[in-house]
This record gives structure tokens, C-alpha cells and sequence, in this order.
């Protein structure tokens, strides 16, 4: 064994390191140059290659941590600060806490779409338990090109079969999500994956490496040369060559990861465990020095003793792949049998690989040599790894999509004031409930089991977020707890406004949690970007992440952590710029305040609103335009986050008051969509007239995306305490009509816009992705 003041020596079959060596590493000159100050020397491949991937961008953060840091990040329930952990985690009272993230996995699911999604599902379950939680549930956020695209069919049906071929066999319900179809992400689509989970507080586990002469185990599956370099693969553009890189893309196994969940509770029960961490991006790498980094102490690994289902395997290859369902565990000294048998009973590897040292460097060893000597400081992020100000120009297109003149566009005729050029309203609002965005995602949530463990109290379907019971917690009130999550972002917004598109992002999803009943408590992020080193989207980052903390900190809803992926370009451009938002809400008394989007029969609908709204809005940004005209122009919506927040307050005082039947916001496709959705979802046709909207184009009122707007259905003894509650908020009520019959029959202006049958416009909403898939079904 060399002695501690050895100097790893080149291996024979490795090549020497040049400067293209350096580059197809992703590394720059000005980068290279740290890692020789840092190391004083020549690195040998296997700690270049270690380098690599823990500054690349996905593992870095090396242009984006500036700008996250200026998130709010603190609240009096988070009990564990952003980044700080696998995941983040916020009291819910009872002695309970909730663990979620969000992260990407697009460029894998663009590769081999199957396991890019299934492995993305995997990953973000283990960020989970590996805290010590027990996942309940699982969202996620898709973004596709046109369904007229047959290779975006192929993504979709690959991506569609990952979610649920791993989630279902895992075990965790996938509760909610959102679908996004738009030419943007023809050539790189986006696939977010959200979990969440419970653990009680005080019994987590950090992901942080402790006390000198602690073994440190590998446990779970065997390492294979899956997954090599996939944080360096996440952290470049899609091209033509991307398709020779389908070795990047990791392999799952979600009956293995099932094994592991219960192996890894069962091994935290024992007290035995001082630190775990996930094997995700960068695999022993990065668990390795990200907790030897965090405990401030440094690490032996004996890559040789690692568990290798593939022959000839080099440490180079051992360190960087990133293969699945595998955990780094530092196990306090002496009780390393109990570990061992926990893993053993689940029929999993458990075997020692290292030790815990002093001082803050990972030495690898491979058999008798020492390959890699790296002090772990200078590996991560917040520590040494490099930390980019990128240069920011706001981009050219927004001088000609602010430029946008609705005039150009016709406007609708209503079907009672005879033919026009214009399109009948009707006929558009059928067009729209068409449109795959707007469309039912029953094709896609069908193949998920949404409801295995039996917690799922509002799933995918009839309800604007998800809401998982919480068994074992009791509200104010007496009843049940549960928690209501949704994934949200308009892309296109953010395109035409990328700050105050960051501001929607979160105010809808938050407005889609208060719909279901619940009150915000805080946000996970997923920020899909195309090339940082390019000022124009770079700005567009900067301006998102400025708008998202404004919104968060209206709502008093902080960032608990999550994910930024970055080069989601292809040749032919960069996607919208994507900030999802995962947030969760508390709901006090499952069975009394959750509500659901469906209306019923014999309801009054109100619409509340700010007290002073003015803001008819108008067409631009809209889904109309887009699907009808096929223009993303214009603004992005008005929205004031004051005046979102006395909507928030008003429903959920409604809600909470037992008052509210139904509710649904005003969001894509704008009034009329909000309505027919409640229709189709309640099966029960509707009777109603607009607000007054002096001036405004039929349009405008009736599929503008106005923010701010929530339907609710109530009973008529209701409307005068929803009213009331609505004002005492400083917010308005505003009654609409009724529910009932099987037509849906809006007026405006004192005259009939539009007059459907509610089963002419379920056909569309219920067919479009089917038929689009080639598996029609009926209405």
C-alpha cells in the first residue's frame, strides 16, 4: 500500500493527458489550469475524469449558483436549508415532515427514452429515502414537440412507459403532473420527476461523511458501465452525436430500488448509519467527495472491493458510472454486521469499501495503487469548484413579439350574428379542447397506478392538484392531513417575459393548490434552459430566477432546492425557457377540503377575482393564438402578486368554510376552457354570462389567459357567505350562472357567444392525444 505522501502514477493502458484529452473531457483551458493548482501536478486520467464530471454543470452549478443563492431559502418550517440535503424537507406538524424534490432527466430520455424516464423516476425516489422517507408519491412534468412528429410520438410512448414501467413496479403512486406539446421541444423534450415522502422529525439522516476510521460501504446493486459520464452527457447540447452516446443513459431496475427502500428504513432503524447519500450523477465520485466535503473529513476508497456485474472494468470507469439503485453508507465502527445483515435479508450488496480519514482528501485505490488523490474541497459546489458570471443581453426576439398588434388578428363571430371571415366562437372553443396542451392526459396518466398504498385522496384527472392523505397527522379541525401538490410552468410565457413568467409559474401552482384545498408551503424548481454561455438565454435565466423569488416571497413559499439543466438546445434552437415549479401545500381535513375541478349539477358559478381587476387581458400569449394562429406573441400576462394573493386567501376560506363544490382556475385557454373542463369533468352543461369587459374583443374575453381568476361551484344557499368571504379577503366574487342541462351556453355583451352541446366538446378533449397515438377512444 503506497504511503501517504504517494502521488498517483499514470496507468500504462491510459493515454497521455493533452489538451484535446482536456476538452473531450469537458473541461476548458482556464478550468484545467484550477485542477493543476489545485493538485500541484499533472492529473492521471482517472482524476481528470473525476474533475470532469463534478464540474460539469450538472453537478456544479458553476453558472447558475449565483443567481440561486439570491432565492429565498428560509422559512420557520424548512428544517433543512436549500442544497444542504438530498432533498428538501418541511414541518408539517404532528411530529411530521415532508421530503420532495424535482429533478431533469432530458437529455437521457432524448437518447433512449424509456430508461431516461424510468431512471429519472428511480433517481429522484432515492433522493427521497435516502434522507430517511418513506416516498408517497411522485409527479412529473413532460414537454414535447408536435404529436404530429413521429419521432415526438416515439418520445412520448418511451417516456409514457419509463414513468410508469419503474413507478408502478417501485410502488409509489405517480399522483399529478403536467403535459406541454409545442414545437419548442421538438428536438429536446423535457422530462421532470418529482417524488415526495414522510418521515418523522428528528429521524433523517444526512448525506454527510463522519468520524475518522468509520467504514464507508457500498450498498445496493453490482456497477456496471452504464450511466459513464452521464453528468458530463447532462451537461452539453442534443446533436446528431448524441445518438453515439446512448452508453450515457443508465439502465433501471425498479424491483431492485423497491429492495433497496426498505433495506435502506430497515438500516436507519438500526441507528448504525452516520451519513448516505445517493449514487445519482457522477455515482462514487460524487457521493464520495460531496460527503467527505460536507463532514469535513476525508476518504479511502478501495474501488477493487466494489461489486461489478461487468468484467475488466477500469477504476476510471468504476468512479463514473452511474449505474442505479446503489447508496454510499458511512457505518459507525463496530457495528458494521448490523449493516450488513439489514442488506442481506433484502438480498443486496453491503460491502466496505472505504474509511473515513483525517483531512479532506479522497485517495482511490485500485488494488495496490493509488490512482486518484483529489482534495474533495475543490470538487463541489460551494467549495472549489468554478463559479461563472456569465454575460447577459436581452434577446432581439422579444422587440418583435412585444411588437405584436391583436388588430391583425380577426375576431370571432358568435354564432348568433351570422357568418363572418372570422371563425364562429364555438367552433374555436372546440378547436381548443383539441389542443393537445389542453387536452385530457387520460392516454398518459392510465398507465400509471395512481392510487397503489391507498393515500391518493385526488389524483390525475378532475383536479387542478394532487392530494395525497396523510395518515397518522390530524388537522386543526379534527380531520386528516393531507398534502396537495402540483408541477406547473407556462414556457411560453416565460419566452415572451421570462420575469413575470417566473412570477406565473409559481402563482399558478400555487393557485392550483389553493383550488385543491390546500395552503402553499414551499417549492421545489426544475429550470430547463438552453446554453448559459449564450448572453440571450442566460438572461432569460436571470430574469426567471428574479421572477420566481419575487412570487416566492409574496406567497412566503421558500425555494427548498432542486435542479437546473441546462444545453436543452438541438440545432435547430433552444427550447422555452422552463422554470417548472413542484410545490406542496397542507391541507387541514382531507375530507372536507378537497375539492375537485368538476362541477356539479345545480351549482351557481362565481368567479373570484381581484377587487379591483381591470385586467380583461387580451389574446396575446394565449394557447388560442398559438394553436389557432400558430403565434407565440405578445406579453405575457398581467399579474399582480398582491392582488393573487387576496384570491388565494378568499378561496381557501371558501373552501375551508364548506362552502365550495368545485374549483377550477382560469389558466390555459382562458374562461371559456375553464368552463367547459368543469362541464365535461361534472358531466353537467352550464348557463352563463361573462363579466362585463367594455371594449374587449370576444376573443379576448372568452380564451384570454388573464391571471388571477379561479371558478368556483357552489350551492346557491353559498353564493352571499362566498361573496362576503370574497370582499372580506379584497377580493370579488362575481356570479356567473348555473350548472346544468347537457349544453354549455356562454353569453357576453347580452349575447349568445356560444352554444354547445358539453359531449361536441368532450370529444376532442378526450380523443385528441388518443387519436394523435393512433389509440382512439370515445368520449
Amino acid at each position: 500500500m503506497p504511503t501517504p505522501d504517494a502521488v498517483p502514477q499514470p496507468r500504462p493502458e491510459d493515454p497521455e493527458i493533452t489538451p484535446e484529452v482536456v476538452k473531450d473531457h469537458g473541461l476548458t483551458p482556464e478550468e484545467y489550469q484550477m485542477v493543476l493548482d489545485y493538485l500541484g501536478r499533472t492529473p492521471t486520467l482517472t482524476e481528470l475524469g473525476i474533475y470532469s464530471v463534478m464540474w460539469s454543470e450538472h453537478c456544479s452549478y458553476k453558472n447558475s449558483i449565483a443567481l440561486l443563492k439570491t432565492l429565498p431559502r428560509d422559512g420557520e418550517k424548512l428544517l433543512a436549508a436549500a442544497g444542504d440535503e438530498n432533498a428538501g424537507l418541511v414541518d408539517i406538524g404532528d411530529g411530521w415532515a415532508v421530503a420532495f424534490k424535482i429533478e431533469s432527466h432530458n437529455h437521457p430520455s432524448a437518447v433512449e427514452p424509456y430508461q431516461g424516464a424510468a431512471t429519472g423516476v428511480g433517481g429522484i425516489q432515492r433522493d427521497i429515502f435516502t434522507m430517511g422517507a418513506r416516498p408517497i408519491a411522485s409527479l412529473n412534468s413532460l414537454r414535447f414537440g408536435s404529436l404530429d412528429n413521429p419521432r415526438v410520438r416515439f418520445l412520448v410512448d418511451g417516456v409514457v412507459r419509463g414513468i410508469g414501467g419503474y413507478g408502478n413496479s417501485f410502488g409509489v403512486p405517480t399522483v399529478g403532473g403536467e403535459v406541454v406539446f409545442d414545437p419548442a421541444y421538438e428536438g429536446n423534450p423535457l422530462v421532470n420527476a418529482m417524488s415526495i415522502g414522510m418521515v418523522k422529525v428528528g429521524e433523517t439522516v444526512s448525506a454527510t461523511a463522519s468520524g475518522v476510521g468509520n467504514p464507508v460501504y457500498i450498498v445496493g446493486s453490482a456497477t456496471g458501465r452504464d450511466g459513464i459520464h452521464g453528468a458530463t452527457f447532462a451537461s452539453e447540447e442534443i446533436s446528431e452525436e448524441s445518438e453515439a452516446k446512448r452508453p450515457s443513459v443508465q439502465v433501471g431496475d425498479p424491483f431492485t430500488e423497491k429492495l433497496l427502500l426498505e433495506a435502506t428504513l430497515d438500516a436507519i432503524k438500526t441507528g448504525a448509519v452516520v451519513g448516505m447519500q445517493d449514487m445519482g450523477a457522477a455515482g462514487i465520485t460524487c457521493s464520495s467527495c460531496e460527503m467527505s466535503e460536507k463532514g469535513g473529513v476525508g476518504m479511502t476508497i478501495q474501488l477493487d472491493k466494489t461489486p461489478q456485474r461487468e468484467t475488466g472494468m477500469t477504476p476510471y470507469e468504476i468512479l463514473l458510472s452511474e449505474s442505479q439503485e446503489r447508496m454510499l453508507v458511512v457505518v459507525e465502527k463496530g457495528r458494521e454486521h448490523e449493516i450488513e445483515a439489514v442488506f442481506d435479508k433484502w438480498d443486496l450488496h453491503a460491502v466496505q469499501i472505504g474509511v473515513i480519514t483525517e483531512g479532506d482528501r479522497v485517495r482511490i485505490f485500485w488494488h495496490d495503487d493509488l490512482v486518484a488523490d483529489v482534495p474533495a474541497p475543490s470538487l463541489v459546489l460551494g467549495g472549489g469548484a468554478p463559479v461563472y458570471h456569465r454575460e447577459r443581453t436581452r434577446p432581439a426576439y422579444l422587440d418583435t413579439t412585444q411588437a405584436f398588434d391583436p388588430a391583425t388578428i380577426d375576431d370571432l363571430t358568435p354564432p348568433d350574428r351570422g357568418p363572418g371571415q372570422a371563425p364562429a366562437s364555438g367552433d374555436a372553443l372546440k378547436a381548443l379542447m383539441g389542443s393537445p396542451t389542453i387536452a385530457s392526459k387520460r392516454w398518459v396518466f392510465e398507465q400509471y397506478d395512481t392510487h397503489v398504498r391507498t393515500n391518493t385522496v385526488a389524483g390525475p384527472g378532475p383536479t387542478d392538484a394532487a392530494v395525497i392523505r396523510l395518515k397518522g397527522t390530524t388537522g386543526a379541525r379534527g380531520g386528516e392531513r393531507g398534502l396537495a401538490a402540483k408541477t406547473d410552468c407556462n414556457g411560453r410565457y416565460v419566452y415572451l417575459n421570462p420575469r413575470r413568467g417566473g412570477q406565473i409559474a409559481v402563482a399558478e401552482a400555487a393557485r392550483n393548490v389553493v383550488c385543491a384545498g390546500g395552503e402553499p408551503l414551499a417549492v421545489t424548481n426544475c429550470l430547463n434552459f438552453g446554453n448559459p454561455y449564450k448572453p440571450e438565454v442566460y438572461w432569460q435565466f436571470s430574469e426567471a430566477v428574479g421572477g420566481m423569488g419575487d412570487a416566492c416571497r409574496a406567497f412566503e413559499t421558500p425555494v427548498t432546492g432542486g435542479n437546473v439543466s441546462f444545453y436543452n438546445e438541438n440545432p435547430d434552437g433552444a427550447i422555452y425557457p422552463t422554470p417548472t415549479i413542484g410545490m406542496v401545500g397542507l391541507v387541514e381535513d382531507v375530507e372536507a377540503d378537497t375539492t375537485t375541478a368538476a362541477f356539479p349539477s345545480g351549482a351557481v358559478l362565481l368567479l373570484v377575482s381581484p377587487a379591483s381587476w381591470a385586467h380583461t387581458g387580451g389574446i396575446e400569449a394565449s394557447e388560442y393564438l398559438m394553436h389557432l394562429h400558430g403565434l407565440a406573441s405578445g406579453d405575457a400576462p398581467h399579474l399582480d402578486l398582491e392582488e393573487e394573493k387576496t384570491v388565494h386567501a378568499a378561496t381557501l376560506a371558501a373552501i375551508r368554510a364548506g362552502h365550495v363544490l368545485a374549483a377550477h382556475d382560469v389558466s390555459d385557454g382562458g374562461l371559456a376552457v375553464c368552463l367547459a373542463e368543469g362541464c365535461i369533468h361534472g358531466e353537467t352543461g352550464a348557463s352563463v354570462e361573462t363579466p362585463e369587459a367594455s371594449g374587449a374583443r370576444l376573443d379576448a374575453v372568452l380564451f384570454g389567459e388573464a391571471q388571477s381568476r379561479i371558478v368556483l361551484a357552489v350551492a346557491p344557499e353559498a353564493v352571499d357567505a362566498v361573496t362576503a368571504l370574497a370582499t372580506q379577503h379584497g377580493a370579488q366574487a362575481t356570479r356567473l350562472g348555473t350548472t346544468g342541462g347537457d349544453r354549455l351556453v356562454i353569453a357576453s355583451g347580452g349575447a349568445t357567444v356560444v352554444d354547445e352541446a358539453v359531449s361536441d366538446l368532450a370529444h376532442p378533449y378526450t380523443n385528441a392525444i388518443p387519436d394523435a397515438m393512433g389509440e382512439p377512444v370515445v368520449a
